[in-house]
Parts: C-alpha cells; structure tokens; sequence
C-alpha cells in the first residue's frame, strides 16, 4: 500500500469511526479492503483509493471505514467480567429493582454479536431467577456488515471455539453446514441496532449496565473523553460501566470510578465517592455493602445556592448536555431525589430474556 492511500484510508477511518489507524496496521487493513474490492468491482487497491477522492463517493468511504473497523471480539473474552456480571451486578440490579423488575443492558460497538450472545446466554441460564422480569440486552455498532452477521447469529467453527464453553455450544447453538447459529431463543434476547459511538446515544434510553470494551484504546484523548461522558449520561445512578481489562477512566473522565478491586474494567458513576461506595460495597464484592445513612433533610432546589470550580461546572455541563437538559434542571434533579435510590425512568422495549 503506498503512503498517501494509507494517509486517505487513516482519514476516512478516523472522521467516521474516531479509530485512529497505526502505520503498522498497513498489512491488515488491505487484507480486510479485499472482499471491497470485489463488491464494488475495482482490479486493485489503488482503484478503490482512487475512487474514494471522487464525488459521490459517499456510501464507498462508509464501507471502507465499517470494513476496517470492525473490531476482534470472540464468545466469553476475558471471562471476569462474565462472571462479575453473574455473581454481582445482577443479583444486585434485581435487589434495586424489584419495584419494575425491569434491567437494561447496552452492549456498545458490539462488532459481530458476540459478546452480546454471550450476556444472552448467561441469562438463559437464569431463566428461573429471572422469571418475570423484563431484561433488555440492546447491542449497537456503525457496521451494517457486521450487524448482519450479528443479526444471523451465524459463526465457523473457529469463532466458535474460540471462548465458548462446550457446553454452551450443545446447549445454544445448533449445526448449520460447516458452521453453528445460535437457537432462536437466545437471539431473540438481543435487540441489534445502528449506532456510531461518535453520536449522541440518548435515542437509545437509560441503561443499568453498559459494556464498552477494549473499543476506547482505539481513541484519542479528546475522543475517549467526549465517549465517557456520553456513556455517563445513559447510565443509571447506581448502574455499571464495564470496559477491557487494561482500559481505565482515570484521566479521562471524573464521572467514574473503579468499584471493583478483583475485576479490573468495572466502573459505576461518581458524583458522590463515598455514598456510591455505600451502595456498591467498598470492596465491590457481594455482601459487602455497608448500611445506607439515614435520610437528610433537604432544602427546596429553588432555595439552594450552589458554587462550583471550573472543572466541576465543565463535568456537569457534559452531564446535563448528556441528558438533553440544562446545568440547572440536573441539579433540581439530584435535589429532588436521593443519589442513593433514585432512578431516572427510561423508554423501554417490551419483551426481553
């Protein structure tokens, strides 16, 4: 690949998916253009570069950039934060819902299904814990291509051997020619739609636990930070953000903090550290909450002055900017409510695990 087509293919990734492409990555990215060029019918590489510096080239750069982008993902990766969603956040999620019975799941630049398959999964297997509730698993990408094969839930023989259980392949999928589909119940557990991390998530509603991983280390600083702070406003009070294993907020975001020490990646929101550890539990292990204070007397949000430094007022600017509201109204909110308790309401689908 010469120079100046990789600087146009790195342009083109970085302004549609904010992936910022390494020089070393020259080798992969023209093995993964090759099916382009067959479906668009250029003879080389250099057609297809050359094409994309032309008018209407419009639906061609977004195929490129979804092609390049698609990120490795693979059943079970990193089997921690599995099994920290089984063992915690929905035992505890249920505990705090039991009024609506009602949990939402957001797994964001889902690539190719399966990491949301694998929740599914999980969830079938508490299908007798979770009787009765309503358990959205929503899973997003900017990848038509890769939406589709999420959607067909349709995967060889080496996908699925790589992190899925035996036991889980008997179980959930069935044979398919040379490859395996995942049965119908456990797809219907998952609702996949278009959505690029560069966008405003709010059509998508409020979420109790977000998986985001090993996606923000392919972001520059600015763009990590402005992804957090999206991430922040669809996120529940006392909800969950799950990133990789070696992703951190720190630095990035004052929204969050780490709440769990023995699953590195788990994060839930911070606008007060230590009420928020009463409910999560200081050391983010079950049963380790601490008894939650006695409720304050507040004064009416009309009769409250409220001053804040520079970088406070930037954070919640963001947050309230997140939430289609005014830096004002976010804080009647938090006025109004316990930061201990209260859930914001969120549109939600019907039906679910």
């Amino acid at each position: 690949m010469k120079a100046h087509e990789f600087k146009l293919l790195k342009r083109i990734l970085k302004e549609r998916s904010g992936v910022d492409l390494r020089a070393e990555k020259a080798d992969l990215v023209e093995a993964k253009l090759r099916p382009l060029l067959t479906e668009f019918g250029f003879p080389s590489l250099t057609h297809l570069t050359l094409a994309l510096t032309k008018p209407g080239s419009e639906r061609l750069a977004s195929r490129v950039a979804q092609t390049i982008a698609v990120l490795e993902t693979y059943f079970f990766r990193d089997k921690a934060p599995f099994r920290y969603f089984t063992e915690f956040m929905l035992p505890r999620l249920m505990e705090r819902r039991e009024a609506s019975r009602q949990i939402r799941i957001w797994c964001a630049a889902s690539s190719t299904g399966q990491e949301p398959y694998s929740i599914a999964m999980l969830l079938r297997d508490q299908a007798q814990v979770i009787d009765g509730w309503t358990i959205d698993v929503v899973a997003t990408d900017f990848s038509e291509s890769a939406l589709r094969k999420a959607k067909a839930g349709l995967y060889s023989q080496f996908e699925v051997q790589r992190g899925l259980p035996v036991s889980y392949l008997v179980k959930y999928f069935n044979k398919a020619g040379s490859g395996w589909q995942i049965k119908t119940e456990v797809r219907d557990c998952v609702v996949f739609g278009e959505h690029n991390l560069l966008n405003d998530p709010r059509s998508l509603g409020q979420f109790d636990v977000i998986f985001c991983r090993n996606v923000l280390i392919y972001f520059d600083e600015a763009l990590r930070r402005a992804v957090l702070a999206r991430l922040a406003g669809q996120l529940a009070t006392d909800g969950y953000l799950v990133l990789g294993s070696a992703e951190t907020t720190r630095g990035f975001s004052d929204e969050f903090i780490p709440i769990s020490d023995g699953c590195p990646g788990i994060f839930g929101l911070a606008p007060d550290v230590e009420a928020r550890r009463q409910v999560w539990g200081r050391s983010g292990a079950p049963g380790a909450e601490s008894a939650v204070a006695a409720p304050r007397q507040r004064m009416p949000a009309d009769q409250c002055e409220v001053r804040l430094d520079r970088a406070t007022a930037d954070l919640l600017e963001l947050r309230a900017r997140a939430r289609g509201l005014t830096v004002v109204e976010l804080l009647a909110q938090y006025a109004a409510a316990d930061p201990l308790s209260a859930q914001p309401a969120a549109p939600r689908r019907a039906g679910g695990a």
